[in-house]
Protein backbone atom coordinates (compact mmCIF):
# COMPACT_ATOMS: atom_id res chain seq x y z
CA UNK A 1 0.00 0.00 0.00
CA UNK A 2 1.35 3.42 -0.98
CA UNK A 3 1.26 5.97 1.81
CA UNK A 4 -0.05 9.47 1.12
CA UNK A 5 1.38 12.27 3.23
CA UNK A 6 -0.82 14.98 4.68
CA UNK A 7 -0.16 17.96 2.42
CA UNK A 8 -2.90 20.46 3.29
CA UNK A 9 -5.58 21.40 5.79
CA UNK A 10 -8.79 22.94 4.45
CA UNK A 11 -10.65 24.99 7.06
CA UNK A 12 -14.20 26.18 7.27
CA UNK A 13 -14.33 29.66 8.86
CA UNK A 14 -17.50 30.61 10.73
CA UNK A 15 -17.81 28.41 13.81
CA UNK A 16 -14.53 26.61 13.03
CA UNK A 17 -11.76 29.20 13.09
CA UNK A 18 -13.82 31.45 15.38
CA UNK A 19 -17.04 30.88 17.34
CA UNK A 20 -18.52 33.90 15.59
CA UNK A 21 -22.02 32.92 14.55
CA UNK A 22 -24.24 33.68 17.55
CA UNK A 23 -22.25 36.62 18.94
CA UNK A 24 -20.83 37.90 15.65
CA UNK A 25 -22.92 37.44 12.52
CA UNK A 26 -26.24 37.27 14.42
CA UNK A 27 -25.53 40.52 16.27
CA UNK A 28 -24.41 42.19 13.03
CA UNK A 29 -27.60 41.14 11.25
CA UNK A 30 -29.71 42.62 14.05
CA UNK A 31 -27.78 45.90 13.92
CA UNK A 32 -28.36 46.07 10.17
CA UNK A 33 -32.07 45.38 10.66
CA UNK A 34 -32.33 48.19 13.22
CA UNK A 35 -30.48 50.63 10.96
CA UNK A 36 -32.87 49.80 8.11
CA UNK A 37 -35.89 50.52 10.34
CA UNK A 38 -36.99 46.88 10.40
CA UNK A 39 -38.56 45.32 13.47
CA UNK A 40 -36.88 41.99 12.76
CA UNK A 41 -34.75 40.48 15.51
CA UNK A 42 -32.97 37.14 15.37
CA UNK A 43 -32.67 35.60 18.82
CA UNK A 44 -30.36 32.64 19.38
CA UNK A 45 -32.95 29.88 18.73
CA UNK A 46 -34.09 31.63 15.54
CA UNK A 47 -30.54 32.07 14.32
CA UNK A 48 -29.64 28.46 15.11
CA UNK A 49 -32.51 27.36 12.84
CA UNK A 50 -31.47 29.79 10.12
CA UNK A 51 -27.92 28.42 10.17
CA UNK A 52 -29.27 25.41 8.32
CA UNK A 53 -29.31 27.77 5.32
CA UNK A 54 -25.73 28.39 4.17
CA UNK A 55 -24.66 31.83 3.00
CA UNK A 56 -25.67 35.13 4.58
CA UNK A 57 -27.60 36.46 1.57
CA UNK A 58 -29.30 33.09 1.15
CA UNK A 59 -30.20 33.12 4.84
CA UNK A 60 -31.77 36.59 4.52
CA UNK A 61 -33.78 35.61 1.47
CA UNK A 62 -35.01 32.43 3.17
CA UNK A 63 -36.07 34.40 6.26
CA UNK A 64 -38.01 36.92 4.18
CA UNK A 65 -39.76 34.20 2.18
CA UNK A 66 -40.55 31.97 5.17
CA UNK A 67 -41.17 34.45 8.01
CA UNK A 68 -41.99 37.80 6.38
CA UNK A 69 -44.30 36.86 3.47
CA UNK A 70 -46.00 40.27 3.49
CA UNK A 71 -42.76 42.25 3.36
CA UNK A 72 -42.48 44.55 0.36
CA UNK A 73 -38.91 45.45 -0.50
CA UNK A 74 -38.33 49.09 -1.54
CA UNK A 75 -36.35 47.76 -4.52
CA UNK A 76 -36.08 44.27 -5.99
CA UNK A 77 -35.67 41.57 -3.37
CA UNK A 78 -32.24 40.68 -4.76
CA UNK A 79 -31.04 44.29 -4.53
CA UNK A 80 -32.55 44.70 -1.06
CA UNK A 81 -30.85 41.53 0.22
CA UNK A 82 -27.49 42.58 -1.24
CA UNK A 83 -27.72 46.02 0.35
CA UNK A 84 -28.83 44.77 3.75
CA UNK A 85 -26.16 42.09 3.74
CA UNK A 86 -23.51 44.71 2.92
CA UNK A 87 -24.54 46.71 6.00
CA UNK A 88 -24.45 43.54 8.07
CA UNK A 89 -20.89 42.95 6.84
CA UNK A 90 -19.97 46.48 7.93
CA UNK A 91 -21.19 45.83 11.47
CA UNK A 92 -19.52 42.41 11.56
CA UNK A 93 -16.18 43.99 10.64
CA UNK A 94 -16.63 46.53 13.44
CA UNK A 95 -17.21 43.69 15.92
CA UNK A 96 -14.04 41.97 14.69
CA UNK A 97 -12.00 45.14 15.01
CA UNK A 98 -13.21 45.56 18.60
CA UNK A 99 -11.62 42.24 19.52
CA UNK A 100 -14.99 40.74 20.43
CA UNK A 101 -14.48 37.63 18.25
CA UNK A 102 -11.23 35.76 19.02
CA UNK A 103 -10.05 32.58 17.32
CA UNK A 104 -11.13 29.33 18.94
CA UNK A 105 -8.69 27.55 21.28
CA UNK A 106 -5.84 25.89 19.42
CA UNK A 107 -6.48 27.50 16.04
CA UNK A 108 -3.60 30.00 15.95
CA UNK A 109 -1.17 27.42 17.33
CA UNK A 110 -2.20 24.81 14.75
CA UNK A 111 -1.94 27.28 11.85
CA UNK A 112 1.59 28.24 12.89
CA UNK A 113 2.56 24.58 13.36
CA UNK A 114 1.25 23.67 9.92
CA UNK A 115 3.41 26.34 8.33
CA UNK A 116 6.50 25.17 10.21
CA UNK A 117 5.91 21.57 9.09
CA UNK A 118 5.21 22.40 5.45
CA UNK A 119 1.51 21.55 5.58
CA UNK A 120 -0.36 23.97 3.33
CA UNK A 121 -3.46 25.89 4.44
CA UNK A 122 -6.70 26.66 2.62
CA UNK A 123 -10.17 27.99 3.36
CA UNK A 124 -13.44 26.56 2.04
CA UNK A 125 -16.28 28.67 3.39
CA UNK A 126 -19.67 30.06 2.45
CA UNK A 127 -18.92 33.40 4.12
CA UNK A 128 -17.66 36.22 1.91
CA UNK A 129 -13.95 36.47 1.05
CA UNK A 130 -13.97 39.88 2.75
CA UNK A 131 -15.23 38.37 6.01
CA UNK A 132 -12.48 35.77 5.86
CA UNK A 133 -9.67 38.27 5.31
CA UNK A 134 -10.95 40.67 7.98
CA UNK A 135 -11.12 37.84 10.52
CA UNK A 136 -7.57 36.75 9.67
CA UNK A 137 -6.28 40.34 9.74
CA UNK A 138 -7.82 41.10 13.12
CA UNK A 139 -6.83 37.85 14.83
CA UNK A 140 -3.48 36.92 13.23
CA UNK A 141 -2.27 40.29 12.00
CA UNK A 142 -1.91 41.64 8.46
CA UNK A 143 0.25 38.68 7.42
CA UNK A 144 -2.37 36.13 8.52
CA UNK A 145 -4.15 35.85 5.20
CA UNK A 146 -0.85 35.18 3.44
CA UNK A 147 -0.54 31.94 5.42
CA UNK A 148 -3.32 30.48 3.26
CA UNK A 149 -2.47 29.35 -0.24
CA UNK A 150 -6.15 29.33 -1.18
CA UNK A 151 -9.20 31.21 0.09
CA UNK A 152 -12.27 29.70 -1.55
CA UNK A 153 -15.30 31.52 -0.19
CA UNK A 154 -18.67 33.11 -0.76
CA UNK A 155 -20.06 33.26 -4.27
CA UNK A 156 -17.05 31.73 -5.99
CA UNK A 157 -19.27 28.70 -6.55
CA UNK A 158 -22.96 28.62 -7.41
CA UNK A 159 -24.02 25.96 -4.92
CA UNK A 160 -23.32 26.38 -1.20
CA UNK A 161 -22.72 23.65 1.36
CA UNK A 162 -23.85 20.84 1.67
CA UNK A 163 -22.83 20.81 -1.99
CA UNK A 164 -19.13 19.87 -2.27
CA UNK A 165 -18.43 22.68 -4.77
CA UNK A 166 -16.44 24.99 -2.46
CA UNK A 167 -14.20 22.12 -1.32
CA UNK A 168 -13.71 20.98 -4.91
CA UNK A 169 -12.68 24.52 -5.83
CA UNK A 170 -10.19 24.62 -2.95
CA UNK A 171 -8.70 21.29 -4.04
CA UNK A 172 -8.48 22.47 -7.65
CA UNK A 173 -6.65 25.66 -6.66
CA UNK A 174 -4.33 23.75 -4.31
CA UNK A 175 -3.68 21.34 -7.20
CA UNK A 176 -4.07 18.46 -4.75
CA UNK A 177 -6.32 15.44 -4.51
CA UNK A 178 -8.70 14.81 -1.62
CA UNK A 179 -6.50 11.97 -0.27
CA UNK A 180 -3.73 14.54 0.31
CA UNK A 181 -5.82 16.70 2.63
CA UNK A 182 -7.97 16.89 5.75
CA UNK A 183 -10.99 19.17 6.17
CA UNK A 184 -11.75 20.87 9.49
CA UNK A 185 -15.43 21.72 9.95
CA UNK A 186 -18.07 22.40 12.59
CA UNK A 187 -21.44 21.60 10.98
CA UNK A 188 -23.35 18.65 9.58
CA UNK A 189 -23.70 20.39 6.21
CA UNK A 190 -19.98 21.13 6.18
CA UNK A 191 -19.22 17.48 6.87
CA UNK A 192 -21.56 16.43 4.06
CA UNK A 193 -19.86 18.84 1.65
CA UNK A 194 -16.36 17.70 2.59
CA UNK A 195 -17.30 14.02 2.44
CA UNK A 196 -18.88 14.46 -1.00
CA UNK A 197 -15.59 16.03 -2.13
CA UNK A 198 -13.77 12.91 -0.94
CA UNK A 199 -12.21 14.52 2.13
CA UNK A 200 -11.77 13.03 5.59
CA UNK A 201 -13.01 15.53 8.15
CA UNK A 202 -12.17 16.63 11.67
CA UNK A 203 -15.18 18.15 13.44
CA UNK A 204 -14.89 20.70 16.25
CA UNK A 205 -18.41 21.40 17.50
CA UNK A 206 -19.59 24.69 18.92
CA UNK A 207 -22.60 25.82 20.93
CA UNK A 208 -24.85 25.80 17.88
CA UNK A 209 -23.80 22.49 16.33
CA UNK A 210 -23.47 20.09 19.27
CA UNK A 211 -26.56 18.13 18.24
CA UNK A 212 -25.75 17.81 14.55
CA UNK A 213 -25.31 14.37 13.02
CA UNK A 214 -21.59 13.84 12.43
CA UNK A 215 -21.74 10.24 11.29
CA UNK A 216 -18.79 9.58 9.01
CA UNK A 217 -16.42 12.18 10.49
CA UNK A 218 -12.83 11.07 11.14
CA UNK A 219 -13.22 12.38 14.70
CA UNK A 220 -15.57 14.71 16.58
CA UNK A 221 -14.08 17.01 19.23
CA UNK A 222 -15.34 19.88 21.34
CA UNK A 223 -12.34 22.00 20.23
CA UNK A 224 -8.81 21.70 18.88
CA UNK A 225 -7.46 22.21 22.36
CA UNK A 226 -4.15 23.34 23.79
CA UNK A 227 -1.50 21.50 25.83
CA UNK A 228 -3.01 23.00 28.99
CA UNK A 229 -6.61 22.92 27.71
CA UNK A 230 -7.28 19.40 26.36
CA UNK A 231 -10.06 18.56 23.94
CA UNK A 232 -12.96 16.24 24.73
CA UNK A 233 -13.49 13.41 22.27
CA UNK A 234 -17.19 13.22 21.38
CA UNK A 235 -16.85 10.47 18.76
CA UNK A 236 -13.92 8.56 17.31
CA UNK A 237 -10.46 7.59 18.50
CA UNK A 238 -7.80 10.16 19.39
CA UNK A 239 -5.22 7.62 20.53
CA UNK A 240 -3.08 9.21 23.21
CA UNK A 241 -3.53 12.79 21.92
CA UNK A 242 -5.08 15.46 24.13
CA UNK A 243 -4.92 18.35 21.66
CA UNK A 244 -4.79 18.67 17.88
CA UNK A 245 -1.32 19.20 16.48
CA UNK A 246 0.32 18.24 13.18
CA UNK A 247 1.62 14.97 14.60
CA UNK A 248 -1.91 13.96 15.60
CA UNK A 249 -3.39 15.02 12.25
CA UNK A 250 -0.78 13.01 10.35
CA UNK A 251 -1.63 9.97 12.48
CA UNK A 252 -5.36 10.51 11.92
CA UNK A 253 -4.85 11.06 8.18
CA UNK A 254 -2.90 7.80 7.89
CA UNK A 255 -5.64 5.91 9.76
CA UNK A 256 -8.29 7.33 7.46
CA UNK A 257 -6.28 6.36 4.41
CA UNK A 258 -5.98 2.78 5.71
CA UNK A 259 -9.74 2.61 6.26
CA UNK A 260 -10.44 3.79 2.71
CA UNK A 261 -8.07 1.39 0.94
Amino acid sequence: MTSVDLKALIFDVDGTLADNERDGHRVAFNLAFREAGLDWSWDVPTYDRLLRVFGGKERLRYYIESSQPDFEAPVSVDAFVRGLHARKTHYYKELLKSGAIPLRPGVARLLREARRHGVRLAVASTTTPENVTVLLDETLGPEGKTWFDVIAAGDMVRRKKPSPDIFLLALERLELGAPDCLAIEDTEAGLSAATAAGLSTVITVNSGTQRHDFTGAAIVLDKLGEPDDPFEVLAGDAGSATFVDISFLRWLHARQRQCRT
